[in-house]
């Protein structure tokens, strides 16, 4: 098996030398935001990390201040809760950038299924507990395959209702694939898809 201590010394040196390299660009990005609306650059909300151990998960701030408090937990392309900045970081997928600092800390990999808000997890609680034995990361097969989620969400009026039945359950059995068949080459794998994905969107 891929040794996880391996993984997360790789996950630390990529990490560093990737907020070096992108430091200009979180500098503009977070006078970007800071110049387009009310609230504070970072958004951090707690997810459940492994052996489900809170940590607070950060973004770039894409959406209105306090918008967690006015809103479901997962979004729709046209929620009214995104500013015209956040919609194109969303989009790009420039908001997860700071998720850098996560990968620092130890709060998650690179690679690895996407951390859930505790009231997701707690509906799949069995399948959680195989899932949490790895950290969670910043992208994986199911972060790839619903690249588009926010727009699939537009389809349905009750958007939370049909992400807890329709899209996470399928997002589980990514995340289960991936944990049987960890690897450095599969993890090399992935990395190669998210950027081509990202590019190629």
């Amino acid at each position: 098996m891929y040794p996880l201590f391996f993984k997360r010394w790789v996950d630390f040196v990529l990490a560093l030398t990737g907020l070096v390299f992108l430091a200009p660009l979180i500098g503009i990005i977070a006078v970007l935001i800071k110049a387009s609306s009310d609230g504070p650059i970072l958004y951090s909300q707690k997810r459940v990390g492994r052996y489900f151990k809170e940590f607070d998960f950060y973004k770039f701030r894409s959406m209105v201040n306090n918008a967690d408090k006015v809103g479901p937990g997962v979004t729709a392309g046209k929620d009214s809760r995104i500013t015209p900045i956040g919609a194109w970081l969303r989009r790009t997928k420039l908001d997860e950038l700071p998720q850098l600092f996560n990968v620092l800390k130890g709060d998650i990999a690179l690679v690895g299924p996407r951390p859930e808000l505790l009231r997701y997890v707690s509906c799949f609680q069995s399948e959680y507990t195989q899932i949490l034995t790895v950290r969670p990361g910043i992208t994986d097969y199911a972060a790839i395959a619903f690249r588009d989620e926010e727009i699939l969400l537009n389809r349905y009026s009750d958007v939370e209702a049909a992400y807890i039945k329709i899209v996470l359950p399928q997002k589980i059995e990514l995340y289960l694939n991936y944990i049987q068949n960890i690897s450095l080459w599969t993890d090399l794998k992935i990395v190669k898809q998210t950027i081509v994905t990202i590019f190629r969107n």
